[in-house]
């Protein structure tokens, strides 16, 4: 079983930058695939970044060369650093665990989520 827990969100201004970080434990880190989603209030829940166990890396078109997503399997941690960030981008951050060595973009392909970490962005 893993246990997932992200921080780091919070509020902040058009076109500013927020990290948010998820800590894995419970399991062998570097053996997963990582992702995180996120979900705008009144919307489905969408893929945003994932990284695979050996570092290749997906991004939503909306928020390719803004986001980047990074592991660092020493400390079990996975990070989405956000810059330019816009009102859109408003939405509960999750970060989700995949046993295997590839990413998914369909969240049903997670075994394991986070609770989730709320990001503000105001215009």
């Amino acid at each position: 079983q893993v246990h997932l827990v992200e921080s780091g969100g919070g509020l902040v201004q058009a076109e500013g930058s927020l990290r948010l970080s998820c800590a894995a434990s419970g399991g062998t880190f570097s053996s997963y695939a990582m992702g995180w989603f996120r979900q705008a209030p009144g919307k489905e829940r969408e893929s945003v970044a994932a990284i695979s166990w050996g570092g290749s890396r997906y991004y939503a078109d909306s928020v390719k060369g803004r986001f980047t997503i990074s592991r660092d399997n020493a400390k079990n941690t996975v990070y989405l650093q956000m810059n330019s960030l816009k009102f859109e981008d408003t939405a509960v951050y999750y970060c989700a665990a995949r046993r295997g060595t590839s990413y998914y973009i369909d969240e049903n392909e997670y075994h394991y989520w986070g609770q989730g970490t709320q990001v503000t962005v105001s215009s």
